[in-house]
């Protein structure tokens, strides 16, 4: 019997590894996304501005600063997003190496702020190591790039999915 008992056990032990390895995995690493788009259509609390801090901090790693045009993108699973068309000083390399930026930032009222995108555009390059976004009606949420952002391509996170309810997707 100790050979069926065995078997068994063996054969539970590897069923239960496949079902761990069928778990929705988290993405901790930014991805590019090519179909992102700003929102155009959904109504923005007309109305309504909420306030934001946002603070950036650059790596050690990063170019000593940044000319780069540097735009961000971040909202909530039903479709509210702030949208800032450029964070940097045009005059003024701002994105220094190993410091850390923040930003005041007024717009649309989101709910729990679950998906963060990045935009660079010039020839310096960027290593951001860190985005926290506090906000009004959401806990501050942190995004951890630690990798250089792609050249004309909106680049982050999104973690909506475990965010949305069922009426929402709709």
């Amino acid at each position: 019997m100790k050979p069926l008992t065995l078997i068994l056990s063996l054969t539970l032990c590897i069923l239960f590894i496949a079902a761990i390895s069928e778990a929705k995995s988290i993405v901790t690493q930014p991805q590019p996304n090519q179909s992102f788009k700003l929102n155009q259509t959904k109504p923005q609390n007309v109305g309504s501005s909420c306030s934001y801090t946002v603070t950036i901090k650059t790596s050690c790693s990063s170019p000593s600063y940044t000319r780069d045009r540097i735009s961000l993108s971040f909202g909530d699973a039903y479709g509210y997003q702030v949208y800032v068309p450029r964070l940097d000083d045009p005059r003024s390399g701002t994105f220094e190496r190993c410091s850390t930026d923040t930003f005041e930032i007024y717009g649309p009222c989101t709910y729990q702020i679950c998906y963060l995108y990045l935009y660079r555009s010039g020839y310096d390059g960027w290593l951001p190591e860190k985005v926290t976004v506090y906000g009004y009606n959401s806990k501050p949420v942190t995004f951890y790039y630690n990798t250089y952002i792609p050249n004309g391509i909106w680049y982050g996170f999104d973690y909506c999915r475990g965010y949305l309810p069922s009426k929402a997707a709709q």
